[in-house]
């Protein structure tokens, strides 16, 4: 039985993705040790996988992170950013390193790893003859540098050309030298404490060092990078099952649930994680909507529903919405742009109004753009005529749900989990979906 460790930061949106990951790896008869967070026991377990406790120094709580990093309240924008790179991941990467050495045994043949985890970087870069098979399974847009696509960050979409090609090289500048300097040096230094030269390039380059570097994601929602061949392979999403696949058990419906029949409805979101202030998004969404004949269905993720205040008598709200119910009734979804919940919506053909810019999504928001699919809106608190607007031009443009639908069909095809398996084994990759 091979042995492969999986390893992710203690975090639910870093977690959540490598769970189906590890059972699939169960199932095709892997040893599967899940190196994250005590918190994650039950989740990992569910999967098959055996959880290794990551220490305490190479992880930490993101649900507390406020009260045990006080230096970080009150941060924004890229100073956030900074901050959380340097602290968060880079500043954990020596507990990290010695963390997986410490599982790291002649039994393992394949790391498996999310892009933050930066500890396994160090493994990477080690001789191929004493280390296992890497392969990095990355859960928001490619970071990964290449000609052509423009740098990470900004939520900028390739611009082909001279101009395009002097638009990137002046945005990557002032991101890499100017505004994330202080990142870069810190993470070269980390990777000299414990021995190892780092990869080439900005630390975002970093993913290149990976045997293989899955993303999960299909062609037409990834900027392309030719050349890169079986070491850069779109497996499509991992977490999402395929529309059709789940059955939904009545009782998780809400008591509201009949009055979406013969509705245009419109669902909105801001995920798991950034909703405790539901006026970026949420009650935007709803004032912007209440005069229009549709029917909005909010979801606050685990916030309390009555902090959405009152609503307009055609609005439905829950904390939780079961997405495989919901979502093949969804004309339009309104979201802040996590990857997870954007490829949900893509897998059911739904057109999207997208409006983000923290952590990755503006870079989500932008692939959004770019694919056709829907209409991205600057920053995290759009006034409701925005969002008004945005979903009138959605609803009403049928190229937007034409284009949804062709990425549906990818994600359809797409191996998913299959695709990763085979990557760790050693595999070419499983034939996917129609190009973009």
């Amino acid at each position: 039985m091979p042995t492969t460790v999986v390893a992710a930061c203690p975090m639910h949106a870093h977690v959540a993705p490598l769970l189906p990951v590890a059972r699939g790896l169960v199932g095709a008869g892997h040893r599967v040790r899940f190196l994250t967070g005590e918190r994650f026991r039950d989740e990992v377990e569910a999967t098959g996988a055996e959880l290794v406790p990551l220490p305490a120094d190479a992880g930490f709580d993101e649900r507390t992170l406020d009260v045990d990093e006080p230096d970080r309240a009150g941060r924004t924008g890229i100073g956030l950013l900074r901050w959380d790179l340097t602290h968060m991941f880079i500043g954990r990467f020596e507990a990290q390193v010695a963390a997986l050495d410490a599982v790291l045994d002649g039994s393992v043949g394949a790391l498996v790893f999310e892009p933050l985890f930066l500890g396994a970087f160090a493994v990477a870069t080690r001789p191929r003859a004493s280390r296992p098979r890497t392969v990095v399974v990355s859960i928001f847009p490619s970071a990964a540098p290449h000609p052509g696509v423009p740098p990470f960050g900004p939520g900028l979409t390739p611009l082909p050309g001279l101009r395009g090609r002097l638009r990137d090289v002046l945005v990557r500048a002032a991101v890499e030298r100017v505004a994330l300097r202080s990142v870069h040096v810190a993470s070269r230094r980390a990777a000299h404490r414990v021995g190892v030269r780092p990869p080439a390039g900005f630390v975002f380059g970093w993913t290149s060092a990976a045997d293989v570097t899955i993303q999960c994601t299909v062609p037409g929602f990834e900027y392309p990078r030719p050349g890169l061949g079986d070491a850069f392979r779109l497996v499509g999403p991992v977490g999402v099952p395929r529309p059709g696949s789940v059955d939904v058990d009545p009782a998780l419906l809400p008591p509201w649930w009949g009055d979406l029949d013969g509705r245009t409805v419109v669902h909105v979101t801001q995920g798991t994680v950034a909703n405790d202030d539901v006026g970026q998004l949420l009650r935007p969404t709803i004032d912007a909507l209440a005069d229009e004949d549709v029917l909005v269905v909010a979801a606050t993720g685990g916030t309390p529903v009555d902090r959405l205040g009152p609503l307009p008598g055609n609005v439905r709200a829950a904390t939780m919405v079961p997405y495989a119910a919901l979502l093949p009734r969804t004309d339009v979804m309104v979201t802040n742009g996590g990857y997870g919940g954007v490829h949900w919506a893509l897998a059911h053909g739904v057109p999207l109004v997208v409006a983000g810019s923290t952590e990755d999504k503006a870079e989500v928001g932008a692939r959004v753009r770019w694919s056709g699919a829907g209409v991205r809106l600057r920053g995290n608190r759009p006034a409701p005529e925005q969002v008004r607007a945005a979903v009138r031009t959605v609803r009403d443009d049928p190229a937007y749900r034409a284009a949804a639908r062709h990425l549906a069909e990818q994600i359809a095809a797409s191996p998913g989990v299959a695709g990763v398996v085979e990557a760790v084994e050693g595999g070419r990759p499983v034939a996917s979906g129609p190009p973009a």
